[in-house]
């Protein structure tokens, strides 16, 4: 059925749900590269008119992409909770808006309706916000998750240390990694995107985080960011896998483009959680996410490039992983032009992330061809530290010289802990002072020790 709204003398048609949905988004370049954006302002503005009247109910009785094709709409459908939505089963999008945003949605109401939204459903009501109600909004959700660390406490913010190398150099990522302890950046995940494929190599990186982390007794996990069938097939080669990653996307044929279905994510969950290495909790999956993969695999079903990556919050949930991002400006200016719309998604992905109960972090970064710059990055990371964000990466020096691209650093985590008061992961924070890295208050001591062990560890 379509949706008409009038704006003056002018009258505004969209011809179904998905055509309403993808024209009341604020602009993003992907969406208009797939023809499925706003022609005018105007036109944006009737279709958010019109979608803020549209029944919450109508996202249930009307799925975007019919659940005949498509096994992640089965998902959706199959996780919705009848009784966890009836309490908003009466709102219009509009009115669920102005209940996340008002005093009587705390974070007891938040959790009681996770299971009774639909991604559909918090797209549409993301594209009615402004900047600062997804950030008022996120605030008030939690999602806590542990494995040798806790990830998502109030007051906390933790960070992926993430020490690439262009060759895998074992020297080169040791250093790196070093450096970011030293920092007190690791507490979330010590995660290596690898530059081949190679189990052999893959393994042999498995050891030597393993290795490290034993030696000094960090209480955290670590990850080689490899393809589920490689995690799988190096958990059946006994090697000490704590978390299994994968990208993931919002449809069944763009999940089949990175070559997994859910049965393949599910046999890896099966084959991580055998293992049970954690230490305070069990959560091992890691699953990274971001606006424009099912646009530029033409697998989006005339889906605008948001609500896509809402959906893949529908797949993450399923695993209760214990991390998942966004690397919301990775896939380029084709997407997300600028840093006003990189801020933006970022900050669309994180609150449909938090109120559909997914661990949600962030990869705050850009392409050297996109219209943004480091400035756009703090601006990202500060809204997200006030959103309550689980967590950020840590990159030497912001350049992450494998993969080609700006994200966040080591200082930019120490400046956003500062200025907002953010505690690392408690098992973390306890360590790094046993260490000797920082005082009961969590503030870096000077590095004069030469005798650190971590330093005489990168001597070697």
């Amino acid at each position: 059925m379509a949706f008409v709204q009038s704006i003056g003398v002018h009258r505004h048609q969209f011809a179904d749900l998905k055509s309403l949905l993808a024209k009341a988004g604020p602009m993003r370049s992907g969406d208009a590269l797939a023809g499925v954006a706003a022609q005018s302002e105007a036109e944006r503005i009737a279709a958010r008119m019109a979608l803020a009247d549209v029944p919450l109910r109508r996202f249930l009785e009307e799925p975007l992409i019919p659940p005949e094709i498509d096994e992640v709409s089965r998902l959706i459908l199959s996780q919705h909770d009848a009784a966890a939505f009836e309490p908003i089963a009466h709102l219009t999008v509009g009115e669920l808006r102005n209940w996340l945003l008002s005093d009587v949605c705390d974070e007891a109401a938040l959790q009681s309706v996770v299971w009774g939204l639909t991604p559909e459903m918090v797209a549409a009501v993301s594209k009615l916000m402004r900047n600062q109600d997804l950030v008022v909004a996120a605030r008030k959700g939690r999602v806590v998750s542990a494995f040798r660390s806790t990830i998502g406490l109030p007051g906390r913010m933790s960070v992926r240390l993430q020490p690439n190398h262009p060759t895998d150099d074992p020297r080169g990522i040791v250093a790196s990694m070093i450096d970011g302890l030293m920092y007190g950046c690791g507490d979330a995940v010590i995660g290596i995107n690898p530059v081949g494929d190679n189990l052999s190599g893959i393994v042999e990186l498995l050891k030597i985080l393993d290795e490290i982390r034993l030696r000094f007794d960090i209480p955290t996990q670590s990850c080689v960011l490899t393809h589920v069938t490689q995690s799988i097939r190096a958990i059946e080669l006994g090697a000490p896998v704590d978390l299994v990653f994968q990208s993931i996307a919002g449809t069944q044929k763009a999940n089949e483009g990175f070559g997994i279905s859910l049965a393949l994510l599910d046999e890896a969950a099966d084959a991580v959680h055998s293992l049970k290495r954690g230490t305070v909790g069990q959560n091992a999956m890691y699953f990274e996410t971001g606006q424009g993969s099912a646009l530029s695999a033409n697998a989006h079903h005339g889906l605008d490039q948001q609500t896509c990556e809402a959906r893949a919050y529908a797949v993450a949930r399923r695993y209760a992983p214990l991390l998942s991002n966004t690397v919301v400006g990775f896939i380029g200016p084709e997407y997300l032009y600028d840093g006003k719309q990189i801020v933006r998604a970022g900050l669309e992905d994180h609150f449909c992330g938090k109120l559909l109960g997914v661990p949600m972090g962030c990869d705050i970064c850009y392409t050297n061809h996109a219209e943004a710059d480091q400035d756009d990055m703090d601006t990202l990371l500060t809204m997200l530290g006030v959103a309550g964000v689980n967590f950020v990466m840590g990159v030497p020096g912001a350049d992450d010289i494998m993969l080609n691209y700006q994200s966040t650093s080591f200082h930019d985590a120490l400046y956003v802990r500062r200025v907002l008061g953010l505690k690392r992961a408690p098992e973390f924070e306890a360590w790094l002072e046993r260490m000797q890295i920082t005082d009961s208050e969590g503030q870096l001591l000077p590095r004069h020790r030469a005798d650190h062990p971590l330093l005489d560890l990168a001597r070697r």
